[in-house]
């Protein structure tokens, strides 16, 4: 480490197990020493602000800063780094280009939350320059991202954190439904079902404007294609494949990732993909998205991910999970957002607010405390409770994070495979050990994208 010495920085960790082991978050004064050299340094990269929709960039660079000192912010908004910068006495370094921070100020640790197309490319350069990583979801754009960030994890030893919430926080009402789910409280088929809404994609095409004043349009456009500025793109950019892959990469980065851990199904993938749904009117039937993608073709200045779909990922140990927009059925069972867990002894419902059925009901209190062991073991061995800092404690003791990179690589494929399955329109084929489609290279096709020259990986 470039701050402090790997060996200084692990005799910190049993610090900072007790320290997130009590009801009070302490301070990364606290947990590192009261000399602030002893710290870890960290860097924010995308952190957003007034001008955009989203601020969890900042909010989750603002969380690390408890454990550590930040020293500098990178930005492609010059309005968004001030902003972020004035809660740091306007004491932090600024860029616009995460290349420059990363060469200059050298950082232990960097936390990464611009927009999802920069996630792989900003996480590969860190780890190759020494730093560990925490990352908002989705982690990856496309399959073939997965492979690269995975690969460059393991060749770096580095510790990874991906900003999937729900495996830490909400009550841990998620990792109690996960622990319930393995228990076999709910018999040994159980089967998920996935919803996550519908995108507010309506409207379009949109007029382009000029860049407004302190913006470097061609840094937020990156890899992607190049595209004149519109206001749309830059703050609803979700709803853009160029940049996003929607809804399935939105919540299902979320609500696949919790499904596929409670089934045991994390290391792995669906064998098959059945996928029906809808596109904005702007898209074309049989339209070539490899073309689009790549940025050889275009559609007009619209939303372009997927406002309705009905789809199965199919296991080879008979689970399925389902991924919809709105779940319901004839025996009346519906819900908006959140998942379903099915099986041959009973069911259970969890989303963000609540985790409700006859199997949780009826829990003894013996039950309830053979649980709340079963969930520090599905957070290898730690207190759950505070993503974050768990993130720290990790990087301190050299052991692995509750939401790392492999894991969420199989999620994130998952959630590719919905997308590739509705683009193309039919049942796919997946190879889960290999990770390609069988005997489908227009599947296969659309595992990469090519990325726009100066911004390759």
């Amino acid at each position: 480490m470039s701050h402090s010495t790997r060996r200084s920085f692990l005799q910190k960790g049993v610090a900072l197990g007790a320290a997130l082991s009590t009801p009070q978050l302490l301070t990364g004064t606290q947990l590192f020493g009261k000399d602030a050299n002893s710290k870890p340094t960290i860097a924010a990269i995308g952190v957003g602000g007034s001008r955009g929709r989203y601020s969890r960039g900042g909010e989750i660079a603002r969380q690390a800063s408890r454990f550590g000192d930040m020293i500098a912010v990178c930005e492609v908004d010059d309005l968004s780094a001030s902003e972020f910068n004035k809660g740091f006495d306007n004491k932090l370094n600024t860029y616009r280009d995460y290349r420059k921070l990363l060469e200059k100020e050298k950082p232990d640790i960097v936390v990464i939350g611009t927009p999802d197309h920069w996630h792989t490319p900003i996480s590969l350069a860190a780890l190759h320059s020494g730093c560990d990583v925490y990352c908002e979801k989705p982690l990856t754009l496309t399959i073939e991202e997965g492979f690269l960030i995975r690969d460059a994890v393991e060749k770096t030893g580095k510790t990874f954190q991906v900003g999937t919430q729900q495996r830490s926080e909400f009550n841990q009402l998620f990792l109690k439904a996960v622990a319930i789910v393995r228990s076999g409280r709910l018999g040994e088929d159980v089967n998920a079902y996935v919803a996550i809404g519908s995108p507010d994609a309506k409207g379009g095409p949109f007029e382009t404007t000029s860049v407004p004043e302190g913006i470097d349009w061609n840094m937020w456009l990156g890899p992607a294609p190049k595209k004149d500025y519109c206001d749309e793109r830059r703050k609803e950019f979700r709803w853009f494949y160029e940049y996003s892959g929607g809804k399935m990469t939105d919540w299902g980065a979320h609500h696949i990732d919790i499904a596929q851990w409670a089934l045991g199904l994390d290391n792995t993938g669906p064998t098959s993909i059945v996928a029906k749904g809808e596109f904005p009117p702007v898209v074309p039937n049989d339209f070539d998205w490899d073309s689009f993608l790549d940025g050889k073709i275009s559609l007009p200045n619209s939303y372009n991910t997927a406002v309705k779909f009905n789809i199965d990922l199919n296991y080879a140990n008979g689970s399925t999970v389902n991924v919809n927009d709105y779940y319901r059925r004839e025996d009346g069972t519906q819900f908006p957002n959140g998942i379903l867990f099915e099986g041959s002894k009973g069911r259970i419902y969890v989303n963000r607010d609540k985790l409700t059925g006859k199997p949780v009901e009826e829990l003894t209190e013996a039950e309830n405390a053979q649980l709340k062991d079963d969930m520090v073991a599905l957070y290898n061995g730690k207190e759950p409770g505070n993503h974050m800092g768990n993130f720290f404690e990790c990087v301190a003791d050299g052991t692995q994070p509750v939401a790392d990179v492999a894991s969420h690589h199989r999620s994130m494929t998952s959630c590719h495979l919905c997308n590739i399955g509705l683009m193309l329109g039919r049942e796919l084929k997946w190879n889960p050990d290999e990770e390609h489609f069988v005997d489908d290279p227009a599947a296969d096709a659309l595992i990469s994208r090519t990325s726009r020259p100066g911004f390759s990986m």
